[in-house]
């Protein structure tokens, strides 16, 4: 079926990507607070966490110059951001806690993995690889961010399903585009499943099988 689209889809899209791009890295600031960066590292995180799932997304699909590049105004949000955050937790006594970082975590996952279904789909990638694409945008960016931090990725470790509530909310979004006439749906509909199941998965404390030895 072909997409019934309109000027204002597009704007949702940037929303979709302005709001991901924040969540993340905000989950970048209180990873580098944490662990009691100065002012540049906490900007390093903050820019590798917001954007490093993106970056490996076009790169796959080839889309140059990334979207970050294309859109600097989004580097410029993002140091202003990570400074605002640091001054906003010093005069506040916020604690960045691993539990505080649940949040805009699992909102960035929904929100970045609906982007990279959309953006492989709109290049005319299979189903597959569109879900994949959702998958590594929404994962890779959490996981760059650990491993500057010296942890072990939060998405292979703590054994609750992180990788695969994208992957869940990214075939939602690949089956309502056969039925929809527009794109709203599907977006909200993988923003909405993959949150809220990775949500669901911390509050009932899921775990997938971890390997034994």
């Amino acid at each position: 079926m072909k997409w019934i689209d309109a000027p204002w889809i597009e704007l949702l899209r940037i929303a979709l990507e302005v709001a991901a791009t924040v969540a993340f890295a905000l989950s970048g600031v209180m990873m580098a607070a944490r662990k009691r960066f100065d002012a540049v590292g906490v900007c390093v995180v903050a820019f590798v966490s917001a954007f490093g799932g993106g970056t490996l997304r076009d790169l796959l699909l080839d889309q140059r110059p990334f979207f970050w590049v294309r859109h600097t105004e989004f580097v410029w949000g993002i140091l202003l951001l990570s400074l605002a955050a640091m001054l906003f937790m010093r005069q506040r006594h916020f604690q960045p806690t691993e539990r505080a970082m649940l949040l805009p975590d699992a909102i960035g996952l929904g929100l970045f993995a609906a982007v990279g279904v959309d953006i492989a789909t709109a290049v005319g990638m299979p189903a597959l690889i569109a879900v994949m694409m959702g998958v590594t945008t929404g994962v890779f960016g959490g996981v760059l961010r650990d491993v500057l931090c010296n942890e072990v990725p939060q998405a292979f470790s703590d054994h609750r399903p992180y990788a695969l509530c994208a992957f869940a909310g990214g075939w939602a979004d690949v089956a309502l585009r056969q039925v929809e006439g527009t794109v709203v749906s599907p977006l909200l509909a993988c923003v909405l499943i993959t949150a809220g199941l990775r949500g669901l998965a911390l509050w009932r404390n899921w775990e997938l099988p971890a390997w034994r030895v």
